[in-house]
This record gives structure tokens, sequence and C-alpha cells, in this order.
């Protein structure tokens, strides 16, 4: 099964992923392609698996940890109050987990609820020329908490 995860991850593998910030040890860390929340990001493991039961244990642990990692990254650059995690794949049947900056500065009919409320559709799309400056803080941070991990 070809999914856009599983597009995704190859793009990556090939450098032809504009969205990719950095690889990590359990896959890539991307940049949404939207960003109503400045920094939405996510983790996209490779190889592609279905799901994170299809895992073995040290896997999984590598995921997660890499998808925290990515969240405290998150904190630091963006200046989010809090990060919001998601692994579904109800519609996409592909490992990923959204990773989501949350801000004090959101509609106050948005700050309470899951992000799914957003209006997808009008969220400004990523822009490399906006958003680079961002990627490379993003993957910085990443850098140093996994020298951090390793040692």
């Amino acid at each position: 099964m070809s999914t856009l995860i599983h597009r995704r991850v190859e793009e990556a593998r090939q450098g032809i992923n504009p969205a990719v910030i950095c690889r990590v040890p359990s896959g890539w860390v991307v940049l949404g392609d939207v960003q109503f929340l400045q920094g939405y990001s996510l983790l996209l493991p490779d190889p592609v698996v279905p799901s994170l039961n299809s895992l073995a244990m040290e896997q999984r642990t590598s995921f997660l940890q890499d998808m925290t990692v990515l969240g405290d990254a998150l904190l630091e650059v963006t200046g989010a109050v809090r990060i919001n995690y998601e692994i579904l794949g109800n519609s996409e049947a592909a490992l990923h987990a959204h990773v989501f900056p949350r801000f004090t500065t959101e509609p106050e009919e948005k700050r309470r609820k899951p992000v799914w409320f957003y209006d997808w559709a009008s969220a400004p799309p990523l822009d490399l020329k906006r958003d680079q400056q961002l990627m490379r803080k993003i993957a910085a941070s990443i850098q140093q908490r996994q020298e951090i991990v390793e040692s």
C-alpha cells in the first residue's frame, strides 16, 4: 500500500521533500503542510509501518522519544505554552505523529479544543521562504537534545 506517508518518507530519503526539518533515529521530522499553528510538525517513521503497535518495543520507545524531543524543541523555539501530540491512523493507515504547539494567542473559541476545529482548508500553507528559519531552529534544538540523550 502506498499512502501519502509512504510517499513523503520516500521523498525524504531522496532529499526532495521540502518539508523535511531533520532526520531522527526513528524517522523524519517534517513541517506540516499547513501552518495554522506556527511550528505544527509531524514525525514520520522510517521505515513506514501501519501503526505504533506494529513496532517492536525498542522501536516504539525510539519513536515516542523522538516525538517528545520534537515537542521539547517546539516549546523552546516557538514560545508555545504546551504541546499536543496525536497519533491517529484512521484515514491514513501508516504511523505518523502530529505534534501541535499551542499558544495563549489562539482565538478563545479554539484554544481549549482539538486542532481539528481549525479550518484547515484556509490555513496558511507551508512557505519555505517564511518557514525556513523556523525549520533550522527546530532542527538545531532537536540535534542538541539528541546529543544529550546519547551521552
